[in-house]
């Protein structure tokens, strides 16, 4: 029998508490996941430009770039999460993918990308977010 019950719901309210996380820190982690993608693709860029890259290694150099910064997403996000870091890793790879898809929507006028490739882009950015998540 607990002696004293406001000092359980106290309790249990500290605990409710870090499981809360700003949308200030999720956009700080989305800034931090696109400034990486934005330097890959210059050294990208760069290595295509010099070594006239086929085609073949600019796609899987892109899907590293997707890994890389889900990875470092999923890495933030479980540092400030202290619980369920796998989950929201998931979550900001998620985020992550949505920009990308909704940044294809704006400029391309529409998604330019077969649905097949679609999907495993969204795997891979939520997956890896979520091992960033589980390696924090």
């Amino acid at each position: 029998m607990e002696r004293n019950p406001m000092r359980k719901n106290l309790v249990q309210a500290q605990g409710e508490k870090k499981e809360r996380i700003s949308v200030l820190a999720i956009l700080k982690i989305l800034l931090a996941m696109y400034l990486v993608t934005g330097g890959l693709l210059l050294l990208l860029s760069a290595l295509l430009y010099k070594m006239q890259l086929s085609e073949s290694v600019v796609s899987v150099g892109i899907v590293l770039i997707y890994v890389i910064s889900g990875f470092l997403g999923g890495l933030l996000m479980g540092k400030v999460m202290k619980t369920r870091r796998f989950f929201w890793g998931m979550v900001i790879g998620g985020a992550y993918f949505l920009i990308l898809v909704l940044g294809s929507i704006l400029f391309e006028k529409g998604i330019n990308m077969e649905l097949s490739r679609l999907f495993t882009t969204l795997v891979l950015c939520t997956a890896s977010g979520m091992i960033g998540g589980m390696a924090s």
